[in-house]
């Protein structure tokens, strides 16, 4: 098991780093497809994370996929249900207990943070999420902030034993590690709503880009420190709405992309490959995405035209996906056959291409279609020659990262701040603010767990 796991994570990483081995990997973001493959309903691998797990398990060993994620359905419920976060519907509570958990969208008057209260959040990011948008999103108490916190803790410790599951019992490589949005995104999903973020760029843009400024160095901050610390396995960045015609391509240019671009340099020059999960179409970007460095990203394709991704960004980046999920859902498996073979012929000529659905897979894709995708990539996918991945390129130079606030990431009460309201320390001055810095740090990872994760 241990030299199976060997060849697929180095067929795994080669094909990210640009190279080719034996053949295609195998990458699917299976998330309630699971739970269907393995007898169970979306309440309860959303509701019960260790059955999600063994979902996983189940499915990778009878599937020979090469990478999974440890739990795609990622939000755990209980988790959401114990905080009484208010943008949810969970199943078997809100909605049908075989329907995959749904995000609210709030209406522009009802959106979490208020249009006025922008430089609250830019001044410190922090402490706005921990006073304002937390209480706002959640049930407020404090018990079910304890309860979250104590929640999230349980639920984090179990991820490393996950991992070693999937590699003892199947064979098979976590396939990310990490946790990034972008600013602007990060406004739309949770601060703002969309109507409300779109209403702000017309009004008042340079407030906007303000607040992308002081979200980011928080946003590398928590993508870094959750981040594979061997830089074997990408970063998930989840890309969701700030694409041309989702916002204007003036907004994207002058807003979106300069408070991205240093994050994405920056973590590669940190030894960390960003996985660009561009969810919807981002084709109109390309051009921009191909001024990053050489392999710094996995590009991965949903609803994206295969030839132009790879006339951009083929011999760069590693791609992945381009298997329509309605396809899966709703196809046959000639049909998936077919799609696959094109999809190979397209972009994995030459290497540097991981298999995998357009987007993450729910319970509506047939198990036969998902069945045939992987014998399709099995049998087309085999290359007759291997290439090393290239060697490293010269890093990029340091960014800076947006602008400086009130609170540095990592921290929610500094020491230097913090020590004002203690008595003098009469003995060692480090240690006390040692152990200080560790606990306030699982509060600040707590906050923007809170904001990014769930």
């Amino acid at each position: 098991m241990n030299a199976l796991y060997e060849q697929r994570l180095a067929r795994y990483t080669t094909a990210m780093r640009g190279g080719m081995t034996d053949r295609v990997p195998i990458r699917p973001f299976v998330a309630e497809f699971c739970a269907k493959y393995a007898g169970m309903t979306c309440q309860e691998v959303a509701h019960d994370y260790t059955k999600a797990y063994e979902a996983v398990i189940r499915t990778g060993k009878d599937f020979d996929w090469d990478a999974m994620v440890v739990n795609m359905v990622w939000v755990w419920t209980g988790l959401a249900q114990a905080i009484g976060l208010k943008y949810y519907g969970i199943p078997g509570i809100h909605i049908p207990a075989d329907t995959a958990f749904q995000y609210h969208e709030p209406p522009e008057d009802g959106a979490f943070m208020r249009p006025d209260e922008y430089d609250a959040l830019i001044d410190d990011p922090t402490a706005f999420i921990l006073n304002t948008w937390l209480p706002r999103v959640s049930a407020g108490t404090p018990l079910s902030q304890l309860k979250g916190g104590m929640a999230m803790m349980q639920y984090f410790n179990t991820i490393g034993g996950q991992i070693e599951r999937m590699k003892t019992e199947n064979g098979t490589v976590s396939a990310i590690a990490g946790i990034f949005k972008a600013p602007m995104d990060i406004l739309a999903d949770k601060f703002r709503g969309y109507l409300g973020l779109l209403s702000d760029l017309e009004t008042q843009p340079d407030k906007v880009l303000a607040a992308c400024e002081a979200l980011a160095p928080h946003l590398y901050a928590v993508a870094l420190s959750s981040s594979d610390p061997t830089g074997t396995v990408p970063i998930g960045f989840w890309m969701h709405r700030s694409c041309v015609p989702m916002v204007t391509p003036q907004h994207f240019s002058e807003i979106f992309w300069p408070t991205l671009k240093p994050i994405i340099e920056e973590l590669w020059r940190n030894g960390r490959q960003t996985l660009f999960y561009a969810e919807g179409n981002w084709d109109y970007h390309l051009n921009d995405f191909a001024t990053l460095p050489a392999h710094s990203i996995v590009y991965h394709m949903d609803q994206a035209d295969p030839r132009k991704v790879f006339a951009k960004l083929g011999g760069k980046f590693c791609l992945s996906g381009g298997i329509p999920n309605a396809m899966l859902a709703y196809g046959t498996p000639d049909k998936v056959r077919a799609k696959v073979k094109e999809i190979l012929d397209i972009c994995a000529k030459d290497g540097a291409y991981i298999m995998d659905a357009s987007a993450i897979v729910q319970n509506d894709a047939t198990i036969e279609n998902m069945k045939a995708m992987t014998e399709a990539t099995l049998e087309h996918g085999i290359y007759s020659r291997r290439r090393p991945a290239p060697p490293p390129q010269p890093k990029p130079a340091p960014q800076t990262i947006g602008r400086p606030t009130r609170t540095p990431p990592g921290s929610v009460e500094p020491w230097d701040r913090a020590k004002n309201n203690w008595p003098p320390v009469t003995g060692d001055e480090a240690l006390v603010k040692n152990i200080w810095a560790q606990t306030d740090g699982l509060a600040y990872m707590y906050a923007w767990q809170i904001l990014e994760s769930f």
